[in-house]
């Protein structure tokens, strides 16, 4: 993927407007997402717009309240190695800022017959279902200060979704003690382990 300075400019004539009809020409959300990461255009901005810790869209100062065209802009978000966040069409890329995390994992669900092989499946605030496993791990960040844990689920590339305070309450009713440590208590999935805290 191409590196570029990314730099507000007045030149940049993007339109948010044309932008959603050039990656969704028929208006629907339905159907595979779009192939963001083959895509590696060499026009590159910065538009003003901020993904917030609440999980809200910002463009200029302002918020985006058509949930939409949110819907539709989330589905050509990349996070590149670069560590930055962009919307990536064929022909432009621009960054987005990105407080937290792109997205908020609002509720988990829980199918099969239990750990280890049960799978835990994520919802979104824009629609997205990520299932924990080996493609989609949930990591727990820990403030050293105030020991307040802030979860985390990847739901697609490197994009995450932080964990809504409710769902990682019910993963926290899910949690049992890693099978060779009784102090670390955490949820399996796909069959596999994810620590999520200490048992005390």
């Amino acid at each position: 993927m191409a590196e570029c300075d990314v730099k507000s400019s007045p030149d940049n004539t993007l339109s948010l407007e044309e932008t959603l009809k050039a990656i969704l020409p028929d208006g629907k959300l339905s159907g595979k997402l779009p192939p963001v990461d083959s895509w590696n255009p060499q026009n590159c901005g910065d538009i003003d717009m901020v993904i917030r810790a609440d999980g809200s869209w910002w463009h200029e100062g302002g918020r985006m309240n058509r949930e939409r065209m949110v819907k539709m802009f989330s589905r050509i978000l990349r996070k590149d190695e670069d560590g930055k966040t962009y919307l990536v069409t064929p022909y432009e890329k621009v960054i987005v800022h990105v407080e937290d995390a792109p997205f908020i994992a609002v509720r988990v669900d829980r199918a099969g017959d239990g750990p280890p092989q049960q799978a835990l499946a994520f919802l979104t605030n824009v629609g997205d279902v990520a299932i924990a496993g080996p493609e989609n791990a949930i990591r727990v960040e820990t403030d050293v200060e105030t020991g307040e844990p802030a979860p985390y689920v990847r739901v697609r590339g490197r994009l995450e979704a932080k964990i809504a305070r409710a769902a990682f309450y019910e993963l926290v009713d899910m949690a049992v003690p890693h099978p060779d440590d009784a102090n670390t208590l955490g949820v399996w999935s796909q069959g596999i382990f994810f620590p999520i805290g200490p048992a005390a």
